[in-house]
């Protein structure tokens, strides 16, 4: 098994490192410095001076080292003496100043770790169903599929400065308990009506502001289209997606923009030009069965109970994690149980818990007493609580979610409790059977913490997202939810879920429960004023806002990732000897890279190369190699189809490919803070002219 421990790169590490040294010098802009940063999953905290690092995890599989270097990080390098399990199977280390990252990141690269591109405007980790190759419903491992995800994408032009970050799932059949619904794409295996494999692909999902559920774009592909599929996505997501708007940026967006068949239009259009260009891609290719559908599906995140693996006398054996925190020695044990016992991984789930695999059933015993041991255990009725990290270290964080959290508990129905500090949703309140968010409401002149209500999600299949109840102050969110407690156990039909008992009662019916607790006379106004946890009267720090949408964009940076996309497509196209085809992508790098030269030096747009190396010669008069090049392939480009073939092109390719290096050195002189390398093409193994960071893709 492939546990993607190679993922990291110890020069990109120095090359930061410089970058830091160069801001805390004043040679580099802190702005710039931030798209560096959140591209090496480095993210600032509402304290000044010390940094969250987010550690990447493919689909939530550790395995012992690198739970020993987590815990060595946390020892050694953070100030704060946990670890925090997200919802998308990261794992976080809070409190860790500026100058000891680096360090940090060289440390987890030991261990076999990654923060690369945790952070950003990039493919975030990857989730999965923590259950993947284990369970018996499922139609194939998705693991290698997500791996293979994994290794393709990483570092990948065309993701590394898109307008907004960009998240995936991957389900191994159709009770999809990775919610592909929630994502910006979801990967659903499933086996169609003429019982042939493949995957199900749905695009557009996401919590936060505007909630929106995934809509379907593909019913079925096969197994050799997944990439093409998800790298049409990102085009679209790439191409029309608004980069001013941030907040208005996400893939769903466009949905909206588009309307489902506009949005999935524009998908396809892309989809059969990357079809043509990538055909010969390689792609994994997964070992499929049809799976049992006569055992219940397990559900998001880990299972609530010791679970029966499709392997004879294995068992799961889920690890509840309070509000996802753990300590070192916690981390250590865990990693020494692994040790002792020659278990191959762990899992981190999208519940902020973790789960053993493979285990037999005569350890079970001694499993959970050496957990017990490490003050862990299996799930119990109510424990189903996330919470994000709110005002402890966010800078968006505007309730402490984590100390109500603590408060809260699903009751003996064990309903799933989710905890945000702001509207953005990282505990993904909407998707929970209870969820809440933090918001401040000024009431009698006075900002009052309170807690949005939403009730009856489910992000599974034949599930939804749940609706918005209402508002209640802080103080009083633990009466109001035990009151919705109490109601689903005296009012629910037998065996009615809790989904299902949120839509038949309706969301007037919630409003009128709590409408009591919702209402705060004057004289009762002190009782309010305060969040759970601070001894203060409430009030909302302005802290420049948070670093979710990534670090502001450079243009010239964004036109030199497109352009290197473009130019593998390029050099694809040409191994298929479509040289035609390959020459028009040769122009279209050309033209970018061209215009965006001339107006980073001030030029006006122009329509043809010819246009355009007049206009670098009177904006450029200096560099004139850059304009006499352009005018030379202008011809290129108009030389007669029949005459081309693999030998001249490859000679025109090395000129262009000079030439995109001298534009890029005259461009990165002109911005000194400018970082363009991962974008430049190499030759003789040799990557691209100017400032050299290792394979840093900041571009800004």
């Amino acid at each position: 098994m492939d546990y993607l421990t190679d993922l990291a790169d110890s020069k990109e590490i120095d090359a930061y490192e410089q970058a830091m040294l160069g801001m805390l010098n004043g040679q580099i802009d802190g702005d710039r410095f931030m798209a560096t940063r959140l591209q090496l999953g480095i993210y600032g905290q509402r304290q000044e001076g010390v940094h969250m690092v987010r550690v990447k995890i493919p689909g939530g599989r550790l395995v012992h080292g690198q739970l020993e270097a987590i815990a060595d990080v946390l020892e050694n390098y953070a100030q704060h003496d946990k670890a925090h399990i997200t919802t998308r199977q990261d794992i976080q280390l809070h409190y860790v100043p500026l100058r000891d990252t680096p360090n940090a990141m060289r440390r987890l690269l030991q261990g076999g770790l990654t923060t690369r591109e945790a952070c950003g405007n990039t493919i975030r980790n990857i989730t999965a169903c923590p259950l993947a190759g284990v369970c018996s419903r499922e139609h194939t491992d998705i693991t290698q599929h997500l791996n293979a995800t994994v290794r393709h994408f990483l570092r990948k032009p065309l993701n590394q400065l898109m307008p907004r970050k960009f998240k995936i799932s991957y389900s191994g059949c159709e009770s999809d308990c990775a919610q592909s619904m929630i994502h910006d794409l979801g990967v659903v295996a499933v086996k169609n009506q003429e019982g042939k494999f493949g995957f199900k692909i749905v695009i557009g999902g996401g919590l936060g502001h505007k909630p929106h559920e995934a809509i379907v774009v593909e019913p079925f592909v096969e197994e050799k289209d997944l990439f093409l599929v998800i790298e049409a996505a990102l085009t679209v997501h790439n191409k029309y997606s608004d980069r001013a708007k941030r907040a208005k940026s996400r893939i769903k967006f466009l949905v909206d923009k588009f309307g489902e068949e506009g949005f999935i239009e524009k998908y396809r259009e892309e989809l059969v030009r990357i079809k043509e260009v990538l055909k010969n891609q390689p792609y994994p290719e997964g070992k499929w069965v049809a799976g049992r559908t006569d055992i219940e599906a397990p559900g998001q995140g880990a299972p609530r109970r010791i679970f029966e693996q499709k392997q004879p006398d294995l068992k799961v054996v889920p690890i509840s994690v309070r509000l996802g925190q753990l300590t070192v020695v916690q981390l250590r044990g865990l990693a020494g149980l692994l040790k002792k016992h020659d278990f191959l991984e762990i899992r981190t789930t999208q519940d902020q818990n973790m789960m053993l695999v493979n285990v037999p059933q005569d350890l079970l015993s001694e499993i959970q007493l050496a957990l017990a041991g490490l003050d862990l255990g299996l799930p119990k009725a109510g424990d189903d609580v996330v919470a994000c990290p709110g005002t402890s270290t966010c800078r968006l964080g505007i309730t402490s979610s984590p100390t109500i959290g603590g408060k809260l508990s699903g009751g003996k129905h064990d309903l799933r409790i989710r905890v945000s500090g702001c509207h953005n949703g990282c505990a993904q309140p909407e998707a929970g059977d209870i969820g809440i968010y933090g918001e401040g409401k000024r009431m009698h002149g006075k900002l009052v913490p309170h807690y949005q209500m939403y009730f009856g999600g489910d992000g599974m299949a034949g599930g939804g997202l749940a609706f918005k109840g209402p508002s209640v102050p802080s103080a009083r969110i633990e009466t109001a939810i035990d009151r919705v407690k109490s109601s689903f156990d005296s009012d629910r039909a037998a065996d009615e879920s809790f989904f299902n008992w949120t839509r038949r009662k309706g969301a007037g019916y919630f409003s009128e429960l709590v409408a009591d607790l919702m209402a705060v006379s004057a004289e009762e106004l002190a009782s309010v004023a305060r969040d759970h946890g601070h001894a203060d009267d409430f009030k909302v720090l302005q802290l420049g806002g948070g670093e979710c949408a990534g670090a502001k964009q450079v243009q010239i940076g964004t036109t030199f990732f497109d352009a290197a996309n473009e130019r593998n497509y390029r050099n694809a196209l040409k191994f298929q000897r479509d040289f035609i085809e390959s020459m028009k992508s040769a122009e279209v790098v050309v033209q970018m890279i061209g215009q965006g030269v001339i107006q980073l030096a001030g030029g006006r747009k122009c329509e043809t190369l010819e246009e355009q190396a007049q206009e670098l010669l009177q904006v450029l008069p200096d560099q004139p190699a850059l304009a006499k090049s352009l005018s030379s392939f202008a011809r290129y480009f108009s030389h007669p189809v029949a005459e081309l073939n693999d030998p001249l092109l490859t000679e025109w390719y090395a000129e262009m490919d000079a030439w995109t290096n001298a534009a890029a050195a005259f461009c990165m002189k002109f911005d000194g803070q400018l970082d363009l390398s991962g974008a430049l093409p190499q030759i003789s193994g040799v990557t691209a002219l100017g400032r050299q960071v290792g394979g840093s893709t900041s571009a800004v």
